[in-house]
């Protein structure tokens, strides 16, 4: 009989006899990217499947608003955290009877308004969704965005596709570079009918055409008129509501029992 060889052998101690599966180095290696794009939407999706969750609301804005600061920061962040409360009590975050949730808050997972949408949900007690990115000066995550519903991403693009591929509704308060790159792809997506038709909010209007003069890409004819539909604006939190349903989101009757459990496959 063959003696079985032993661990430290030169064969054995060579990375190429590793499990593919278990090799860290081949894993992470340039030719296993695409195995890498799978296993970020793979997961993501099986504990949002999990947890009943058939669509979401994303709410952009920046991470650098809180609630000291500014007047203006205070009143966006305290804006987002009423309007998470809200969209999360009429919206049906909840657990319904056919284990479903709808209008689920679903932000990047960081702070400022991010955490301000994540912490009116857990106001009534929903849970909300948190989508972090791997970033040179860590992102952690807030602690408002429901433990199981807390992801971390390498890649931006498979970010943004579990952003964008729930999303009944997209709100964005003020923010800069990251917020603007956010509420531009959601826009061309819109534009080119690449997503299906979602209401889109931008909360205070004054914010929003100072820094960005919508008016002048139709003057010089980089966009149709018709195009500056694809938003609107709204100054209250209950304004942002109300905009959305106008534009065809569907609220959903609160659930009959009373506090949600932890666990996501009880009544919540």
């Amino acid at each position: 009989m063959d003696e079985i060889p032993h661990p430290s052998t030169p064969q054995m101690a060579s990375p190429t006899y590793r499990l593919a599966s278990l090799d860290q180095d081949f894993i992470m290696g340039p030719s296993m990217r695409g195995v890498r794009f799978l296993l970020e939407f793979a997961k993501a999706d099986e504990a949002l499947r999990t947890w009943g969750v058939v669509s979401t609301i994303v709410v952009f804005g920046s991470a650098r608003v809180g609630e000291e600061g500014s007047d203006a920061h205070r009143r966006w962040y305290a804006a987002a955290r009423e309007f998470g409360g809200i969209a999360s009590r009429l919206g049906g975050a909840h657990l319904s009877a056919r284990k479903e949730r709808h209008n689920v808050i679903c932000t990047g997972g960081g702070p400022g308004i991010m955490e301000a949408a994540n912490r009116g949900a857990a106001d009534v007690g929903a849970p909300s969704i948190g989508l972090n990115i791997t970033l040179p000066h860590e992102q952690y995550p807030n602690p408002y965005t429901t433990p199981e519903l807390t992801f971390r991403f390498h890649y931006f693009a498979m970010r943004k596709m579990h952003l964008a591929m729930r999303a009944n509704a997209l709100v964005v308060f003020p923010g800069g570079f990251g917020t603007l790159d956010e509420l531009f792809e959601v826009l061309t997506l819109r534009q080119t009918d690449k997503s299906p038709p979602i209401p889109i909010v931008l909360f205070d209007e004054g914010y929003w055409r100072s820094v960005i003069n919508f008016d002048a890409l139709v003057a010089a004819g980089m966009v149709k008129a018709a195009d500056l539909a694809l938003f609107r604006f709204a100054e209250t939190p209950q304004a942002v509501w109300d905009c959305l349903v106008d534009g065809g989101l569907k609220p959903h009757a609160e659930p009959d029992w009373e506090a949600p459990p932890a666990d996501p496959q009880d009544h919540a």
